[in-house]
């Protein structure tokens, strides 16, 4: 088995667990267990064989003995005998919108359908309704689900296309009359690079007035519920939009709430029990039956809890709630503090804008320098550049840098390509003449783990080289990435001082969150960059260092929040010790 299988498993096991009903922090685990592999950088078959499989997060001796039994036997006995209780189909139901596991179980007891065909069949026969807390008008609802789900399918999107949908909607939520706070809540506040829905929140006098003006945007394609406090709507793209409203002296336990995760509430549910309260989105609620005690704050909602008040970014139960509580949170990057972007394409590969244009974008935005890397020629795709017209480039950079003054400055660089055999686009000598190199992958993905993680620690161990963009090389949502080892990139990575790229492009996002923790834990240092080929593209910053802040990164694990003049000495002291090293 490899590691998608393992992930596989564990998460179905997970579905059919909710739908039998049984406790929460087992479903979770099992969801936590399944999330860790699938970010897993190695084979989990080698660490099986090392004996490290508990030293992955979530693992503990109980999940690691399940996994050492898929992995020897090729089955799981658990999921086999759970699936003769639970049917392992059962767990399509549940990408119906408004079927949740205790829906599908007694879809299934009462009716013996174990399908979504059979689902299907049963909605528009009427034979739904009769069920126990159903009606006409929610098989009604179910029946638009359905066919939701048939147009539209059930992918995850991505974090570029929600969030600017999202803060559509909320521009038009705040002007609405007696809104006193709106915000975006659920994974998209958390910045996931993709979401299953968006999940917006408003503080409002009059929820209703809110609800009508949601339900009546123009982007709206059916409304599927609507209650006192929560709307759910239908967007003519397919994407689910959930919207609750609660009063503004609630606003704290309710954003709190909404933002998640599932596994982040728990704790904090645990945590208010210790102290001798319930929580929920609507407020403390103390167990001695006093009165219950509102936040008007996320803040107020930590400082009752004892703890730090935690960013958004971090709330993943991946240890945030310990380091709060120890008052070890990190001071985490935030978009101003980005000085420079080190990698962009103009018109002399497949960008948009000429050098000019891009430095007096990136000038006019803040920024106090860029590096200019258009594509090698081994890229013909995307019209790379040969050693000829590279030095061609040159010339231009330098009249740039000329006009643009002292206080901005222009570097010559290239993203250069990794090829099929490991071997770089362009000789050494080339190389030297550049002011910052980019080696990257974009073609040969498909090799074997040792292959492409041997061609890609070949670019990080040539002194010339000072990054490497988008490490995987993956597309999302369509293309996995390199199967590289992560703990090889990493360790050559920080002894060659070479710099590791965050791609802020949400089609990229890459190093992901967890692997630039990983990457950063080890001492290597990282970049956020754009890849912009417009001037446009300079606004995808912000998903670069919201992947950068979930990875918990500081300004100074980044380069490019340092002083152009800093980052230039610190590239050419790194190449001189590489070569000194060689």
């Amino acid at each position: 088995m490899r590691n998608r299988d393992v992930v596989d498993i564990f998460n179905k096991v997970a579905d059919m667990l909710a739908i039998r009903g049984d406790q929460i922090h087992r479903i979770l685990a099992y969801r936590k267990a399944a999330e860790s592999i699938e970010s897993l950088g190695r084979d989990i078959n080698v660490v099986y064989a090392e004996g490290k499989l508990t030293e992955i997060p979530g693992i503990g001796d109980t999940l690691a003995a399940k996994i050492e039994e898929m992995l020897t036997t090729g089955r799981l006995e658990f999921y086999e005998k759970l699936a003769k209780e639970i049917p392992p189909s059962l767990v399509d139901l549940l990408r119906v919108e408004g079927l949740g596991p205790k829906r599908v179980k007694q879809i299934y007891e009462t009716l013996n359908i174990t399908t979504l065909e059979e689902l299907t069949v049963a909605a528009r026969e009427g034979r739904l309704r009769d069920l126990p807390g159903m009606g006409a008008k929610s098989e009604a609802k179910l029946v638009a689900s359905i066919d939701a789900l048939s147009r539209h399918g059930d992918a995850r999107t991505s974090v570029g296309m929600a969030w600017p949908i999202a803060q559509q909607i909320l521009q038009t939520l705040k002007v609405v009359p007696g809104v006193t706070n709106s915000a975006v809540g659920g994974s998209l506040r958390r910045m996931r690079e993709t979401i299953g829905d968006i999940d917006l929140l408003v503080a409002a006098d009059s929820p209703d007035a809110v609800m009508d003006r949601f339900g009546s945007l123009d982007m709206v394609e059916t409304v599927v519920a609507r209650g006192p406090t929560r709307s759910r709507v239908t967007l003519l793209n397919g994407l689910g939009v959930d919207l609750r409203v609660l009063p503004a002296e609630r606003w704290g336990t309710l954003l709190c709430y909404f933002t998640g995760s599932k596994d982040h509430n728990v704790k904090l549910r645990e945590l208010a029990l210790k102290k001798g309260f319930s929580l929920n989105e609507h407020a403390f609620t103390p167990l001695d039956g006093t009165s219950e005690i509102l936040c008007a704050s996320e803040e107020e909602v930590y400082k009752r809890l004892g703890l730090e008040f935690i960013p958004p970014r971090l709330r993943e139960d991946r240890g945030e709630i310990e380091a709060a509580l120890a008052g070890n949170l990190p001071t985490l990057v935030e978009e101003a503090d980005i000085l420079t972007d080190l990698h962009m394409h103009t018109t002399w590969s497949d960008g948009k804008l000429s050098v000019m244009d891009m430095a007096r974008a990136a000038r006019d935005r803040g920024l106090r320098g860029i590096a200019i890397t258009d594509h090698s020629v081994s890229l013909g795709v995307a019209n790379g550049l040969s050693v000829e017209s590279l030095r061609q480039q040159a010339i231009e950079i330098e009249a740039a840098n000329s006009a643009l003054g002292p206080d901005f400055r222009v570097l010559h660089g290239t993203e250069m390509e990794i090829r099929a055999d490991g071997s770089l686009d362009y000789p050494d000598d080339v190389l030297a003449e550049l002011d910052f190199v980019i080696a990257s992958l974009h073609s040969a993905l498909g090799q074997s783990r040792e292959q492409v993680t041997r061609r890609l620690l070949n670019a990080i161990n040539n002194p010339h080289v000072d990054m490497i963009a988008h490490p995987t090389g993956r597309l999302l949502p369509d293309r996995a990435g390199a199967d590289l080892d992560m703990d090889a990139v990493f360790s050559a990575a920080a002894a060659s001082g070479t710099i590791l790229e965050i791609n802020a492009n949400p089609a990229r996002l890459d190093l992901n969150d967890v692997h630039a923790r990983m990457a950063i834990h080890q001492g290597v240092k990282i970049a956020v960059n754009t890849d912009a080929h417009h001037s446009d593209d300079f606004e995808l910053l912000q998903y670069g260092v919201a992947t950068a802040q979930r990875g918990w990164a500081a300004a100074n694990d980044i380069v490019n929040t340092w002083p152009i003049e800093k980052l230039v000495q610190h590239v050419n002291e790194v190449s001189t010790k590489v070569r000194d090293r060689g």
